[in-house]
């Protein structure tokens, strides 16, 4: 994972494994009772932390807070405006100190993708299609305005459709990590 530093060749993928058993849990949660609790992600971030500079040294710990950064980072602004939630928020900082900064765009561009696919999917089954897109009108011109959204593109609304963001993570993550073990990427 990090080239500089010493590895136990067998250990390599102790990150990923992490990173993937941690997901899978977080995906079970977020669709079962559309939460992912604080006592996973802390836990997922300190595992990832302790894993990665256990077996890559400082250059390992860099990575790991890098990771945890950048996914707080990026997510952070659709936390704000109530389009994310805070729990999927943390199960990417978490995953960012198991998987280092790089994994984590990966892991994310392919959360967005899977997560398209399950809203368009929900969304056609559910007849929505023309106000989803003025939903997600709204929301851009909030975001690039600085601005909050309504109350009816929230998180907050009870009857907007809402697509588990942490079950998308999570088969993006067991697919990224399975492929990474087999050599595909």
């Amino acid at each position: 994972m990090f080239s500089s530093a010493p590895l136990v060749s067998g250990w390599i993928f102790a990150p990923w494994i992490i990173a993937i058993s941690l997901a899978i849990v977080a995906g079970v949660f977020d669709w079962r009772v559309r939460r992912i609790p604080n006592w996973l992600t802390v836990s997922g971030l300190a595992a990832g932390v302790a894993v990665n500079t256990i077996l890559f040294g400082w250059v390992g710990l860099e990575a790991a807070l890098l990771g945890a950064v950048v996914g707080l980072a990026l997510l952070l602004p659709f936390v704000a405006i109530r389009s994310l939630g805070a729990g999927d928020w943390k199960l990417a900082g978490a995953l960012g100190a198991c998987v280092g900064w790089r994994q984590l765009l990966a892991v994310l561009a392919g959360t967005i993708l899977v997560a398209g696919a399950m809203a368009l999917v929900v969304v056609v089954w559910r007849g929505r299609l023309k106000q989803t897109l003025i939903n997600m009108a709204h929301m851009m011109g909030a975001l690039f305005t600085l601005r909050m959204p309504g109350s009816e593109v929230s998180l907050d609304n009870p009857g907007s459709t809402k697509i588990p963001f942490g079950v998308a993570m999570a088969l993006t993550v067991l697919l990224y990590g399975v492929g990474r073990a087999t050599g595909r990427l």
